[in-house]
């Protein structure tokens, strides 16, 4: 949703400045600032509020995180001037709690739905490349992502074209490593008045590329075809470099854009009324 309405104000005319603090090393801002799409700012005054729902989960248990998905309480939505559902594609029987919510916090304010429509791959080796989504037709693919429902992940390549499509999937955020930690832990014991240095072995999450080693191997060997892996472009934000350990398979990051589907008199062309009307 960020990029899409800087977009939208930088065809306009109007130079965007963004404001965000990323997360866990700050994937988004660095996928903002591979787009072009202007520069942080930290003094933005606040004239339009907008609150994003995953359509996937929606309220989930109505608890904020960490017990629930909720990052504030659902009157939030009293002071909201828009509503933005994403991945409403999928999740179609649940625009109905939508609406329903809305009636019962802010009966006025616009709800739009969003997709996130796939545009092109990349080479992970090569972020300035760009691969056609055809050139995945009939191809075998196994999306690896840690961000986000890796369902709707998988069910784009599926709508791409892809023969077969096989996924894994890490915790939300999850930050891939390829070899063991090594962690140096100090004793002390005061009986004695001497020390010992211990060198321990952290395996924790350290077998995440051997894991997806393997789960490559058996796909080959069962449809006698290399396959190629597909990540999420925040994903590779998060480490550029670590999928090279996946050597001699493919790696692919996707990239997608948001699109604003018609629904209940809210469309693309209203969005940007609403937007034009805020920055003039």
């Amino acid at each position: 949703m960020v990029e899409f309405i800087a977009r939208y104000l930088a065809d306009s005319g109007i130079s965007p400045l963004l404001r965000t603090r990323g997360y866990a090393g700050g994937d988004e801002p660095k996928m903002l600032d591979r787009h072009f799409l202007g520069r942080p700012d930290r003094s933005l005054q606040l004239n339009l509020e907008i609150v994003t729902v995953n359509g996937l989960t929606l309220w989930g248990n109505c608890h904020l995180i960490p017990r629930g998905p909720l990052r504030e309480p659902l009157n939030a939505l009293r002071r909201a001037d828009v509503v933005v559902v994403h991945q409403a594609d999928m999740v179609s029987e649940h625009l109905k709690d939508i609406g329903l919510i809305q009636r019962e916090i802010n009966k006025y304010v616009p709800v739009f739905v969003t997709q996130m429509n796939p545009c092109y791959f990349f080479d992970v080796g090569n972020a300035n490349s760009r691969k056609p989504l055809g050139d995945l037709s009939n191809t075998i693919v196994l999306c690896v992502s840690s961000i986000g429902s890796v369902n709707a992940f998988a069910k784009g390549m599926e709508k791409i074209g892809a023969f077969y499509v096989d996924r894994l999937e890490f915790s939300d955020h999850h930050k891939f490593q390829a070899k063991l930690k090594l962690v140096f832990c100090l004793f002390f014991d005061l009986r004695f008045l001497s020390y010992a240095v211990c060198l321990v072995l952290n395996d924790m999450n350290a077998q995440d590329i051997e894991m997806i080693k393997r789960r490559l191997i058996e796909l080959e060997d069962r449809f006698s075809s290399k396959p190629v892996v597909i990540v999420t472009e925040k994903d590779y934000d998060r480490d550029p470099g670590i999928f090279k350990h996946l050597d001699p398979f493919e790696v692919l990051a996707l990239c997608s854009e948001l699109k604003i589907i018609p629904s209940r008199g809210c469309t693309e062309d209203s969005f940007k009324k609403l937007l034009k009307e805020v920055c003039t």
